[in-house]
């Protein structure tokens, strides 16, 4: 493990309080990714005010739902609900208008994740596409002693169900009990971080303990090695880097600034979809 941060807490959309993990002054990025937030509160003036119509271009977002639901719309017409267990990857490409807004249920709990993923220079202008992912398509694997759904990328010769993204990503949502331990190989090319969501968890063979609430860059590597003493719940995210230079500003992502001033003038003039 070559770094550790915790997350900020911040606000985000209409006022939403969210923990943001990746995307701040301390962890500005990890090449491909480029934000990660965390929403999770028993009280609906938190996140009910939501995020209200807003645009992308030139990356891709994803939404992992552990409890409550979203609902999205969007400017092509698509509409639908991301419940607890499902995942919504969203390539924003070319451009695209929509809102999630938060649905209170389950006594009021929501949990979820947004992450960006940014996409190469000769792909943000492709046409949007959406990947939905109802919980039923997502495979939980016992790997070792650890408990793994994967959203996307390889394990133990499964396959998560997102496809088609250049970056070959990998997200696990790991669960380690008491005593558990968990080492597989992985692609040594990639950049890897973790993100603890409850207990703590040991990396590597030196065995470095991460915390609930922070964020471990993982060192480059074919092993994914990692243990719990007491138990311990992670998100675990790798993906090829693009080493490709990065333009951004609020919701667009582009390589120079050029594009970016594109991107905010297609926007107002009413040219960022179609």
């Amino acid at each position: 493990m070559t770094a550790v941060h915790p997350f900020q807490p911040s606000r985000d959309g209409a006022g939403v309080t969210i923990r943001r993990a990746l995307g701040h002054r301390g962890l500005p990025d990890l090449d491909p990714f480029l934000l990660l937030d965390e929403i999770r509160s028993e009280r609906p003036d938190e996140y009910l005010a939501g995020f209200p119509e807003h645009p992308h271009r030139g990356f891709e977002t994803v939404s992992y739902v552990l409890a409550g639901a979203f609902e999205h719309r969007d400017s092509v017409g698509n509409h639908g609900r991301i419940g607890a267990g499902a995942t919504q990857w969203m390539t924003a490409g070319r451009g695209i208008v929509h809102e999630e807004m938060p649905r209170q249920q389950d006594g009021g709990k929501l949990w979820a994740f947004q992450l960006w993923v940014n996409l190469p220079a000769a792909e943000k202008m492709t046409k949007p596409r959406y990947q939905e992912l109802g919980p039923e398509t997502i495979p939980t694997l016992t790997v070792d002693d650890a408990q793994v759904r994967l959203v996307a990328g390889e394990l133990a010769g499964q396959r998560g169900p997102v496809d088609g993204v250049t970056v070959r990503p990998l997200l696990m949502d790991v669960t380690l009990e008491p005593g558990a331990a968990l080492r597989q190989p992985i692609a040594c090319d990639l950049a890897a971080f973790a993100y603890v969501l409850e207990g703590a968890a040991r990396f590597g063979g030196e065995g470095r303990e991460l915390l609930k609430g922070q964020v471990g860059v993982l060192g480059q590597g074919n092993t994914l090695a990692l243990s719990s003493d007491a138990g311990a719940r992670l998100l675990l995210l790798a993906g090829r880097p693009l080493r490709e230079p990065v333009a951004r500003r609020g919701p667009f992502v582009m390589n120079t600034e050029d594009e970016l001033r594109q991107a905010f003038a297609d926007y107002r003039s009413g040219r960022l979809i179609g």
